[in-house]
């Protein structure tokens, strides 16, 4: 920064500096955050009064018990706990026979059916390579002149010309959880090499985390 810049200036250029180096900073916390809210807001409801038992039983020894930050600690950690048992039990022959009577059950149920097997079958489309499609793609949105990052969850066709047609999801930024569904001609899309996780990456990060080169022009438009 040059000495004789004005005072204005130079605000203005210590602004921008602090700006973006807190930005990827406050970026990590907000989801950080998110994630570690959402988990130890599981198991919140019985540990809190659980805590204020052990607390009361004896303040001297177990007041600390009482205090939230431990109680959103004891919470997170019994969600983590519960989480890698629920993945160590989905590998056992136990847990998937559990697994199929709970999905058994939801089916009974109207609503909850539906929100589970759509949540599971985009689970499982996305962990799984589409026939010839790749599954991250570029589509033009919000307009023709920009590129949103998308994944293709299925493949139909038009009704009446039998154009083909993928269904892409749009997620946003730095939350990937809430999105856009777009209906999108297969040839007006240009597809990539990236897998899942580095897409991921590259939404969550705002697009810091990123390869050097990307494509942009569908393979119809550079015919």
């Amino acid at each position: 920064m040059s000495p004789n810049a004005k005072p204005g200036k130079r605000l203005q250029r210590l602004f921008l500096t602090g700006l973006l180096t807190l930005l990827p900073i406050w970026l990590t916390w907000v989801v950080v955050k998110f994630v570690f809210v959402l988990l130890s807001d599981l198991s919140k409801p019985w540990v809190q009064p659980l805590s204020r038992q052990v607390a009361l039983s004896n303040p001297a020894v177990f007041g600390w018990f009482d205090d939230p930050w431990v109680q959103t600690a004891i919470a997170l950690l019994a969600t983590l706990l519960v989480i890698l048992a629920v993945g160590w039990l989905a590998r056992r022959v136990v847990g998937q026979r559990l697994l199929r009577w709970l999905e058994s059950v939801i089916a009974r149920v109207p609503l909850a059916s539906t929100i589970y097997g759509s949540a599971r079958k985009l689970l499982d489309i996305l962990q799984t390579q589409p026939d010839g499609t790749q599954r991250v793609v570029l589509i033009d949105f919000p307009h023709t002149e920009m590129k949103s990052i998308g994944f293709v969850t299925r493949v139909i066709r038009e009704q009446g010309t039998g154009r083909e047609l993928a269904a892409v999801y749009v997620p946003t930024t730095p939350n990937p959880t809430s999105g856009y569904l777009e209906i999108v001609p297969v040839e007006k899309m240009t597809p990539t090499d990236w897998t899942v996780d580095q897409a991921m990456s590259f939404i969550i990060s705002g697009g810091a985390v990123s390869p050097d080169t990307i494509p942009f022009s569908p393979p119809s438009a550079q015919a």
